[in-house]
């Protein structure tokens, strides 16, 4: 399950396992391992992947199905139009 979250994450993001290592500060085999399932991420490295990609830790351990997204640090604009673009794809879904 979070091999899986952590790859979808990752690759719908446009991140090789290299890039996301590099961002992380973590070798791309660690990377490749966690997305293989040979070794779970400490819980350090859950809450980076969580704000790098936006979404909640729950997310990524599987704890809640829904993908949440952090609109936290973003200005009221920002956040109406990240809305708006929301309720355009749920009505055309």
């Amino acid at each position: 399950m979070i091999p899986d979250k952590i790859k979808e994450l990752r690759e719908q993001a446009g991140d090789s396992q290299a890039q996301l290592a590099k961002k992380l500060d973590v070798t791309r085999s660690a990377v490749n391992a966690w997305e293989m399932g040979l070794s779970t991420p400490t819980t350090q490295y859950i809450v980076a992947l969580a704000k790098l990609y936006h979404v909640s830790t729950d997310y990524i351990l599987g704890v809640t199905p829904d993908r949440t997204i952090s609109l936290r640090g973003y200005s009221e604009d920002e956040v109406r139009l990240v809305l708006d673009l929301l309720r355009y794809f749920d009505r055309h879904h």
